[in-house]
């Protein structure tokens, strides 16, 4: 039992660490103009940092982080590093997204029906107004 639930453990928090690192790649407004960039094609590191006015070390640390993040696949060809923009991430962080917006529309809606009960069940007085 014990490496069994160490087992699920581990893959919970691969899974959250994963999404961390997808969640704060996209935190950066510099990383989501590459990523946009990186839909419209395989472009080599070089191409995807021209039209940032920083310097191609710094593009690279971002390029670095998104890779972490798995969004971004680097493939060498010679001297050449083409970056490939990989969609799966982004579709495991809207999964994630999705179940929390459901989650929490249900407990709402629940609070909502268990007050608008408690509001038809209060007395009310004889001018028509709720008992303090």
């Amino acid at each position: 039992m014990g490496e069994r639930s160490t087992r699920r453990r581990s893959r919970r928090t691969t899974a959250k660490s994963e999404l961390d690192q997808t969640l704060l790649a996209l935190a950066d407004p510099t990383r989501r103009a590459i990523l946009l960039r990186l839909t419209a094609g395989a472009a080599r590191v070089t191409e995807v940092a021209e039209p940032f006015d920083i310097s191609l070390n710094s593009v690279s640390k971002h390029i670095r982080i998104l890779e972490r993040a798995h969004l971004v696949r680097r493939r060498r060809h010679g001297r050449e590093h083409i970056l490939h923009f990989n969609p799966a991430p982004l579709d495991d962080a809207a999964e994630w997204i999705e179940r929390q917006r459901s989650f929490w529309t249900a407990r709402l809606d629940a609070l909502e029906a268990a007050l608008r009960a408690e509001d038809r069940a209060a007395p009310r007085s004889e001018s028509g107004r709720r008992r303090p």
